[in-house]
């Protein structure tokens, strides 16, 4: 008896923990689903319908329904052996299909022909209306979203700070407030991240920008361009100083400009 040893050359099929595997085990079970692959899905058939068309380039117009409906009825024996009940109304479109495929491949008198409207006339209306409101519906999810792309930001001026500033018109306060939002915004850029924010540290933070000054325009302590987030921070802290005394926020007379100072004469 002679043995021969074989040499494999084969790559392995996969690497577990390291060491190349060059056979499946025997008990190993794959369930047929599981290698599946889906590139494209539609919401009916209309939109598989339109995707057939965009993607021959074919003009909707002028429709050639043997190749369309060709290509149609491939995707949907491919989706009965799937998931029948998805598969039903894509077969009702495939009935249509074949229908005006039939109409346009019989015979018509000359007479007919001229009168008799195009069997695919139907379809094109459909095609057309349904892509109106598709594009429709792409630009309204396009617009910015509540709860998506930006959070509603409150902020409450209770009556016992507006007692504290009798000199200050309330109303230009808060526009003073939204015009630095306004700003921030036009600045702004999408950003995911986390990012912890102290009251007590923007209030440290204000005192040294008016130590050596005494006083300072509203709108000189906010920087719009660092986000909403932070200047809500510095606000709040701008509103905490005046509560706690540390802060006077005075204004000669209504809609002029509003300044912040120390509530003493020192700047210490």
């Amino acid at each position: 008896m002679t043995l021969a040893l074989v040499h494999s050359t084969a790559q392995p099929i996969a690497k577990v923990r390291g060491a190349p595997l060059h056979e499946l085990p025997p008990d190993l079970y794959i369930p047929p689903e599981a290698l599946e692959v889906f590139l494209e899905t539609f919401e009916g058939p209309l939109d598989l319908l339109l995707y057939l068309i965009r993607r021959a380039n074919i003009d909707v117009l002028d429709i050639p329904m043997a190749r369309l409906t060709e290509q149609y009825m491939e995707y949907v024996e491919v989706m009965r052996t799937r998931n029948l009940e998805l598969a039903a109304e894509y077969l009702v479109m495939a009935a249509m299909l074949m229908e005006i495929k039939s109409r346009m491949l019989l015979p018509r008198p000359a007479t007919l022909a001229e009168a008799e409207e195009d069997p695919r006339a139907e379809l094109v209306r459909r095609l057309l209306e349904y892509e109106k409101m598709k594009l429709a519906g792409q630009k309204l999810d396009a617009l910015p979203q509540l709860g998506r792309d930006f959070l509603p930001v409150e902020v409450w001026i209770e009556q016992t700070l507006a007692e504290r500033l009798p000199e200050v018109n309330v109303v230009d306060l808060q526009e003073a407030w939204r015009t630095l939002l306004v700003r921030a915004k036009m600045t702004q850029h999408h950003r995911v991240s986390r990012e912890e924010l102290s009251v007590r540290e923007h209030m440290t933070l204000i005192l040294r920008k008016l130590r050596g000054r005494g006083f300072a325009e509203f709108g000189e302590l906010f920087e719009p361009t660092r986000g909403v987030a932070v200047l809500i921070v510095n606000f709040l802290a701008v509103l905490e100083l005046t509560r706690e005394g540390l802060l006077e926020v005075t204004q000669a007379e209504p809609f002029a400009p509003i300044y912040v100072k120390f509530a003493n004469a020192q700047s210490e």
